[in-house]
């Protein structure tokens, strides 16, 4: 048997998750770029382990080359 939401239940429900998603929001907004760099690299990494990057295409590959002049340029 399900339980029905009434309206009141699905509002708080609904602005609980506005509450959440404007928290995420600033906490992305307020991490600095060398941590952002780090998370990138380690999902990066990740890819690579799982074996997720073996059907890159030429756009992909340029994506990629852009990625690391931009890293570079951040670093100095």
């Amino acid at each position: 048997m399900t339980c029905r939401l009434t309206k009141a239940q699905a509002r708080a429900f609904h602005d609980r998750w506005q509450r959440v998603n404007a928290r995420e929001e600033e906490e992305l907004r307020s991490t600095n770029l060398e941590v952002k760099w780090r998370q990138f690299n380690t999902l990066l990494s990740w890819a690579h382990q799982f074996g997720w990057m073996a059907d890159l295409g030429e756009g992909e590959f340029q994506v990629r080359q852009r990625w690391a002049r931009l890293r570079k340029a951040c670093r100095g």
